[in-house]
């Protein structure tokens, strides 16, 4: 009986010894991986951060594509109303301008304008203006 009372206490002395090995192992090996989590997650948001940024980047570089295109389009519309008016050699009359207003307003058709022939066959601007100024 003595020899078993000495294997049971030996067994539950290796398996007391084996759980504190555990316990220890744990208690060493949990702070470790915190701190790598922590390294990983980090390097995850430098990352994401990283990338942010150059996206960012690109969309600045767009918009400044963008705008230059955009001063190049006004340029070539402002030549163009330069040799308009050069053509036209300054001979730029009233009915002229109603001309360009009554085609101004055929390319905006959210208004509806009725035109009133005078004698010239002309629109009489000032009432377009007017029902455009009640409707605000």
């Amino acid at each position: 009986m003595n020899s078993n009372l000495k294997s049971v206490v030996t067994t539950l002395l290796i398996g007391l010894f084996v759980v504190l090995v555990i316990i220890g192992g744990c208690m060493y090996l949990i702070p470790k991986y915190n701190v790598w989590q922590q390294e990983q997650a980090g390097k995850a948001e430098f990352a994401k951060a990283e990338q942010n940024r150059r996206i960012k980047i690109e969309e600045a570089k767009a918009n400044l594509e963008a705008e230059k295109l955009n001063a190049q389009a006004e340029i070539e519309r402002a030549k163009g109303a330069a040799e308009a008016i050069r053509i036209e050699n300054g001979s730029i009359t009233p009915a002229y301008i109603q001309y360009l207003w009554v085609r101004q307003q055929n390319a905006n058709t959210n208004n509806k304008i009725i035109y009133i022939p005078t004698e010239a066959g002309l629109p009489i601007l000032e009432a377009g203006r007017v029902a455009n100024s009640k409707k605000e």
